[in-house]
This record gives C-alpha cells, sequence and structure tokens, in this order.
C-alpha cells in the first residue's frame, strides 16, 4: 500500500481523534516534510535506512528541536496506526528514535511581580492592558484567556471551559474544548482585576450599543488576534527596556510568582489545570533570585552554629 494513499486514510481517523488545530498542523506538516520524502513508498517495504535518510534530509534545514521531534512523533503515530489497521509488523521510527537533539532541556523565561510591573506600565490600550494582567495573574494559557467571554465571569472567579486555535482554519479561528479534562477548572480572581474586566463590559456596551451581547472579554465581538498582542507586548517591552517573554512564559511568570508565596505546588497544579503535579514543578515553577537569596541567608545563618 502507498503510504500517501494509507495518509489520506488515516486522515479520517486523526479527524476523531483530535482536535481541527492539532488536525490542521498535521497535515500541514506531513504535506511540507513527510509526503515529500514518503509518498511513493511501499509501507511494508520502508526500511531503518529509509528513515536515517529521511532525518537527514530534514537536518539540511536546521529546525528547532522541538520542530523534530514533532516530526519523528507525528510519523510514529502513523506508523502505530499501520500496525493498528494495516497488519505492519513494527514502528520503523520508534526503532531507528529521534532526531539527534542539540538541547536537552528547554529554559523557559518569565517576569517577577517588579519586571511585570515596569512592562505593564507601558501597555498603553486599556483592553491588552487587562489582557496581559489577566495572563499574568491567572496562569491561564494564551488560548484559554482569548476565547473568555463575559458569561464564563462571576464573581471574582472565572471558568475555563474552552480554548481557540491561534491560526485561522477555513478562514476563521476555531473554539474547542480546553487541552485536557484537568483544563476544565474554576480560577479565583482578585476583586481589583474583577472590577477591570467588569469596566470592560462597559466599555463594549457603550461602543457596540449592546448590553444584552456575550463579549469576548479581551477583543469584544471577537477575540484578539495574536499577532496583535505580541506587537503590543514588544512594543511595551522596548518603552520599558525590559526583555520579551513568550505569551506562554506569563503563564510561568504566574506559577514562579505563586512559589515564590510558597503556594503549595498541588494547589499551583490545580491552578494551571495540570494533570501530573510533576509538569509543574519540573517545567513551570522556576528560582527567583528572591529565593536564591533567601536560600544564602539560610545558609550563613546556619554556618553560624555549624
Amino acid at each position: 500500500m502507498r503510504f500517501e494513499d494509507v495518509y489520506k486514510e488515516y486522515l479520517k481517523y486523526v479527524d476523531i481523534k483530535q482536535k481541527i488545530q492539532s488536525r490542521g498542523i498535521l497535515e500541514q506538516r506531513f504535506k511540507n516534510r513527510i509526503l515529500p520524502f514518503f509518498c511513493d513508498y511501499n509501507i511494508y517495504d520502508i526500511k531503518e535506512i529509509d528513515y536515517l535518510n529521511w532525518q537527514h534530509e530534514i537536518e539540511k534545514y536546521n529546525y528547532s528541536d522541538n520542530y523534530k521531534k514533532n516530526l519523528h512523533y507525528l510519523i510514529s503515530g502513523f506508523f502505530e496506526y499501520c500496525i493498528l489497521f494495516h497488519g505492519l509488523k513494527s514502528n520503523i521510527a520508534k526503532k531507528v528514535g529521534c532526531f539527534k537533539l542539540k538541547n536537552t532541556k528547554i529554559e523557559h523565561d518569565f517576569y517577577t511581580l517588579n519586571e511585570f510591573k515596569k512592562f505593564i506600565k507601558y501597555v498603553d490600550n486599556n483592553v491588552y492592558k487587562q489582557f496581559f494582567t489577566f495572563m499574568f495573574f491567572t496562569g491561564c494559557r494564551p488560548g484559554e484567556t482569548m476565547a473568555l467571554k463575559f458569561s464564563d465571569l462571576e464573581y471574582c472567579s472565572i471558568s475555563i471551559n474552552k480554548t481557540i486555535s491561534e491560526h485561522s482554519y477555513n478562514g476563521s479561528r476555531v473554539v474547542c474544548d480546553p487541552k485536557s479534562i484537568c483544563s476544565y477548572r474554576s480560577i479565583s480572581i482578585d476583586k481589583k482585576l474583577y472590577n477591570n474586566l467588569l469596566s470592560l463590559k462597559k466599555f463594549y456596551n457603550n461602543k457596540y450599543k449592546n448590553s444584552s451581547y456575550d463579549y469576548y472579554i479581551f477583543g469584544g465581538l471577537k477575540p484578539l488576534a495574536p499577532t496583535t498582542i505580541n506587537r503590543y507586548k514588544n512594543k511595551a517591552c522596548v518603552l520599558a527596556n525590559i526583555r520579551p517573554i513568550k505569551l506562554h512564559e506569563f503563564r510561568h511568570s504566574h506559577a514562579s510568582l505563586l512559589n515564590s508565596f510558597n503556594i503549595s505546588v498541588n494547589d499551583i497544579k490545580d491552578r494551571l489545570g495540570h494533570e501530573d503535579v510533576k509538569i509543574t514543578s519540573s517545567v513551570y515553577i522556576h528560582s527567583s533570585d528572591r529565593n536564591k537569596k533567601r536560600i544564602t541567608r539560610i545558609l550563613n545563618l546556619l554556618r553560624l552554629i555549624i
């Protein structure tokens, strides 16, 4: 059976198993990076050397470790499908293994509270100012935040029950279920943030003259676009003379903020919507200079008596 023919069949299987935006990414990467090499192969004839040759071709493009890992897992998933439905004997991708990666550990940046204060001072549009403030003080994912509507807001709490795709599919962005079951959650928010969100609702009511419409909290009639969010972010960073961080790293910033006030890792896990506390502790909680100095002070005190 030709690789490309099985792939077309595999897409129908993916439609059932994956979210629309995940399916879009899979289809794009197969089309651009996998099918050009494997399309005419018979799936039963692909050998280890063929997979190694494909990896060699991909290496020529100097992609990031994360992108290469994703390609490897995509094609490995395809071979698992072939084993399940077409009697393929083994998963060649698993036998050969992933690409040789340059960096085994991905470092994530984050803002301390003082750095965030410096940054937010220079965001000159109130809708975007509240967007970044919400991200920093709740730890929500960017897609979750962009998908929020005022029907999700209650007194000093907000319900996380959906997310929105970063990119458009067939001309529009897709609102769908959150990342996992644990991502469904209710998050408490402080009174100041709650009142600021209500002020946004009044702003939309006055702007669009419809107080009964369920507006997006950040955007009104339609959610904010990631490209425009990043433009406001980068502009504020230049004016504040502070390094830019990625949108997702506002989530890291929130986890580190809570950790600096000795909030338990389990509580942080629930707030972030993680399934496993190991993800929270190993990826999202970062040691701050404040905590490093605290450790040093403790050690200095101990050395006085030992």
